[in-house]
């Protein structure tokens, strides 16, 4: 997941109030050469969960050795910018049994996991064959065990040489971006392909780049750049597409699902009175799902919170888990936001929707189950209106590296433990598992 807020950043409302109006999103349209996709056939609801690799994964490899790698974000924390991760994260690399056990112990149907695209090509067209074999055999332990394996593609994180010194010319506007990404895409997409069928190209690209380039809160690091963050979806969307047509290519009956950060912004009449920053805050949700929504056979909903998208309300952030209806970052609880989302996407894009992420950072048992159960009845409730939602993905499986945050929010259901390395289930985590047994279609 990721801090979809906007912290510690008034410029930007500011200057959106000063100039004005911002139009509202265009209603959506596909462009005319939208492929034609095949309707998603029915299947039993998805009840999955999710890790990624930059936060759950150990390094496998000693400093000094051929294969010690490196990502923009370890760059970015060695800059400040970010607490360190350090090399161990919670040993989903070298552990993975454990992670399997604890999907195991869950019940769930789907497991979505991402490849580090570091781990596979440390440097430029040096490529890690063992790494990309182990990844394909994680894939297919999780059929293996019952379970349908989904991998992310791209989960925020690059190669560290593309991470140029020159940040005007990192990640996503590294000039070598593109043409390495589309070759790496293909690499795990032919070695997986045997036991994975559905790939998401990119998680949450719209809130990196709102963060990245906007926010100076995520590499490379810019505040209000707005040329470049304009530039950088473009690539962004088109290294999207390319993704997709390479996934068909190599498996034509393959699904893709992409997955966008989507709070639900209410209107503030009063402390917005030209929409300049609720519309500023639709244009995040959508300017970026609008490019690619075409060549996606399911969209992607990550939920967390609602918000009223007001100056006031970024000035006076609420920081921590001051009351029972916030989270350890200070994000508000509202379930009904989930039911107003997917009603919004599901008029928008008229395609299958899949809850691929909803957590909560708290360290209350009862807490989280409540904020579980509050959510699927919001689910429920969109259903029961026609929405087609296909699944739910409780975020995440184990407590981990939350980027910015480092450490110390707590959204797993299960603990880690650092000694044994082993998922200790948490109460969120046992009602989960006899929940989803006992109502297996929502």
């Amino acid at each position: 997941m990721q801090q979809a807020t906007i912290p510690r950043l008034l410029i930007i409302p500011l200057l959106m109030l000063l100039a004005g109006c911002i139009a509202a999103p265009r209603p959506y349209a596909p462009p005319k050469s939208a492929p034609i996709l095949k309707p998603l056939p029915k299947e039993p609801f998805w009840w999955g969960t999710s890790t990624a690799p930059f936060q759950n994964e150990d390094r496998g490899y000693a400093p000094g050795s051929k294969w010690y790698f490196k990502t923009d974000w370890d760059r970015y924390a060695e800059e400040g910018g970010a607490p360190a991760r350090g090399d161990t994260a919670v040993f989903s690399w070298s552990d993975f049994d454990k992670d399997l056990a604890a999907l195991k112990y869950l019940g769930v149907s789907h497991f979505r996991f991402g490849v580090e695209w570091a781990r596979i090509e440390p440097r430029k067209g040096e490529i890690n064959e063992a790494a990309l074999r182990q990844y394909t055999e994680m894939a297919r332990r999780v059929r293996a065990a019952g379970m349908e394996p989904i991998i992310t593609l791209w989960h925020f994180t690059f190669p560290d040489w593309l991470y140029s010194k020159d940040k005007s010319k990192a990640n996503f506007l590294n000039p070598d971006v593109r043409e390495a990404w589309k070759a790496n895409v293909r690499r795990v997409v032919k070695a997986t392909k045997g036991d994975v069928r559905i790939y998401v190209p990119q998680n949450e690209p719209n809130g990196a780049l709102q963060l990245g380039w906007i926010g100076a809160h995520w590499p490379p690091g810019f505040l209000f750049h707005v040329g470049s963050y304009k530039k950088a979806m473009r690539v962004c969307a088109d290294m999207f597409r390319d993704a997709a047509s390479i996934v068909r290519a190599e498996r034509p009956d393959a699904k893709v699902m992409g997955i966008w950060s989507l709070p639900y912004w209410k209107k503030a009449k009063y402390l917005d009175p030209t929409r300049s920053v609720y519309h500023l805050m639709q244009h995040q949700n959508y300017d970026h799902l609008d490019m690619v929504a075409d060549t996606c056979d399911i969209i992607g909903v990550n939920y967390y919170y609602s918000q009223q998208p007001s100056v006031l309300r970024f000035i006076f952030r609420p920081v921590g888990e001051r009351n029972s209806n916030y989270t350890q970052l200070g994000w508000e609880i509202a379930p009904t936001g989930l039911y107003h989302v997917l009603k919004e996407i599901d008029g928008r894009y008229h395609k299958p929707i899949v809850v691929t992420e909803n957590g909560i950072g708290t360290q209350s048992g009862q807490k989280s189950i409540r904020y579980f159960r509050e959510h699927i009845a919001q689910l429920r409730r969109a259903q029961s209106e026609g929405v087609d939602v296909r699944g739910y993905f409780p975020w995440t499986l184990v407590d981990n590296y939350e980027w910015t945050d480092g450490w110390g929010p707590k959204f797993g259901l299960f603990a880690f433990d650092p000694k044994t390395h082993d998922r200790i289930a948490s109460p969120s985590a046992i009602w989960f598992s006899k929940f989803i047994r006992t109502y297996p279609q929502p």
